[in-house]
């Protein structure tokens, strides 16, 4: 079984910072990719950034140049240090690993998903 579990969210005032983390844990076989979500307005959540076994990344054009992303594939963990923050950033962050578990091979790579972490951005 691979667990999913962020840290890291909490309180911070307009332009200041956070470091998120997310460490999968568990019977790993491969690990292909991991990010973050946030919940936003809508039913879908929607990419904040992602990142690769290689280290190729993807932001969210809301997050560009002040979002950074980065993974430690030793330790299954991504972060995310997000700086200058806006009210508008205010939401729950979900982290996903891409995962391929030692005892399922027959699935393949699945998206499993942590809890969430609350961040709030108070202007």
């Amino acid at each position: 079984q691979v667990q999913v579990v962020e840290s890291g969210g909490g309180l911070v005032q307009t332009g200041g910072s956070l470091r998120l983390s997310c460490a999968a844990s568990g019977t790993i076989f491969s690990l292909n990719a991991m990010g973050w979500y946030r919940q936003g307005p809508g039913p879908q959540r929607e990419l904040v950034a992602r990142i690769n076994s290689a280290g190729s990344t993807k932001y969210a054009d809301s997050v560009k140049g002040r979002f950074t992303i980065s993974m430690d594939n030793a330790k299954n963990t991504v972060y995310l240090q997000a700086d200058s923050l806006k009210p508008d950033d205010t939401d729950v962050y979900f982290c996903a690993a891409d995962v391929m578990d030692l005892n399922d091979f027959e699935r393949g790579f699945v998206e499993l998903w942590g809890q969430g972490t609350l961040v709030t951005v108070s202007s």
